[in-house]
């Protein structure tokens, strides 16, 4: 079928693959958000300052950066699922050592070794979303992988606090090691190498150098590389700064924190969903084009309600979690983009955009807490900055509505 010259995807979702995927991907994300409630704990517990607790978050941030650098060539040449075996293993032996940590140097290098565990899920759950389904279908997928993965803000930190009423904050580390492992015996049972022979052969011509001078060597790779980057520096600002304008600013209690800190994902989950609806008719590097301008149309009325103090409380949270969920129509569709710009090169090029991502997260966590001025001010601004950032790198560089097949 075709509905003015584009194609309908129809056929059956595959909610097995998805749920499975979306677990994979899920579990960075679910091991960052469930522990936010325990931070104070943490702090007590070990015997350390706020500021130093926080590290936790930024190495966490680091391993997933690096940990993707080297998962997605690897996958390309050994297949994909060595390496996220490999990448569950580990995150289940950093889980464990986490809730065994008696300082927190052990506890930040707990952390990182977590974190490179948990990078494996994403960057071979994305490729592997490629590896097995045409462009628009690919980015379809990775949108019904955003409601498992926009499930985690919601249940993690609401947990993570229920969890620290029944026990300390070590409960929370036993939990993840327990979770970890139930999804490390799903795949060895139930994901099927999908490494295409189109990659194999790529793989035979080139060593991880070359395949990363390649995609570092194409404007358009590069474009959607540095626009995911800085969009997901607009969502890393909120969480860096999340607590402290909820709890500190707006007089949210600690008990409710997880509530407010979860509704943004709900937004986020229902535009992932529009999203794979669109992608039905649309490309996304359709959708990514108009959807880039409305984030910053609501960045903009988010600025405006933070800088005049309009509508007070829901003023400033109603464009920003609008704000936010519009990055359901940006997120899925740069990566999809991206990885269709060279579908020999999906795992190097999944690597380099989520490594990307990731390694801006950890900037941003290093410094997001020192521009607090007691008003949500700052994080407008940080907010409005990444997405023209991004919105610049996508249209100057990406060009996403110019030759968007892909190289063969």
């Amino acid at each position: 079928m075709s509905n003015q010259g584009r194609t309908v995807l129809t056929g059956p979702t595959p909610w097995g693959l998805v749920l499975l995927l979306g677990s994979l991907t899920a579990m960075g994300p679910l091991a960052i958000d469930m522990y936010l409630p325990s931070l104070p704990s943490i702090a007590a517990g070990l015997h350390a300052t706020p500021g130093t607790v926080s590290i936790t978050l930024a190495a966490f941030f680091a391993g997933l950066g690096l940990g993707q650098l080297a998962y997605g060539p690897i996958s390309d040449r050994i297949g994909r699922r060595p390496p996220v075996i490999f990448g569950m293993v580990l995150f289940v032996l950093g889980s464990v050592l986490c809730a065994l940590a008696p300082s927190i140097g052990w506890l930040v290098v707990a952390r990182f070794l977590q974190a490179l565990g948990g990078s494996a899920g994403q960057v071979v759950g994305r490729a592997a979303v490629r590896d097995q389904f045409e462009h628009q279908m690919a980015a379809r997928v990775l949108s019904l992988l955003m409601l498992v993965l926009g499930l985690a803000p919601i249940i993690a930190p609401v947990l993570g606090g229920y969890l620290l009423v029944v026990g300390d904050w070590r409960l929370i580390f036993w939990f993840q090691a327990a979770l970890s492992a139930a999804v490390l015996v799903a795949v060895v049972f139930r994901l099927k190498e999908s490494r295409t022979d189109a990659v194999l052969e790529q793989t035979k011509t080139e060593n991880v150098f070359g395949s990363y001078i390649a995609v570092l060597s194409n404007r358009r790779v590069i474009g959607y590389t540095l626009s995911g980057m800085f969009n997901a520096g607009a969502f890393f600002s909120w969480l860096a700064m999340s607590s402290y304008l909820l709890i500190e600013v707006y007089g949210v209690s600690p008990s409710n924190f997880g509530w407010w800190f979860g509704a943004n994902a709900l937004g986020f989950i229902a535009v992932s969903q529009i999203n794979a609806h669109l992608l039905k008719w649309y490309t996304p590097e359709e959708v990514l084009a108009k959807a880039r301008l409305a984030s910053i149309g609501f960045a903009a009325v988010f600025m405006i309600c933070a800088f005049t103090g309009f509508g007070g409380m829901l003023g400033v949270i109603i464009p920003l979690y609008l704000t936010l969920g519009s990055f359901g129509l940006v997120g899925p569709n740069t990566q999809a983009a991206a990885m269709n710009v060279d579908v020999r090169r999906t795992g190097t090029i999944s690597s380099l955009t989520g490594a990307a991502s990731f390694s801006m997260g950890a900037l941003i966590s290093s410094f997001a807490g020192y521009l607090h001025d007691g008003t949500a001010r700052p994080l407008a601004v940080l907010i409005m900055a990444m997405i023209l950032l991004s919105a610049a790198f996508l249209y100057g560089l990406a060009k996403p509505l110019q030759n968007i097949h892909p190289t063969v």
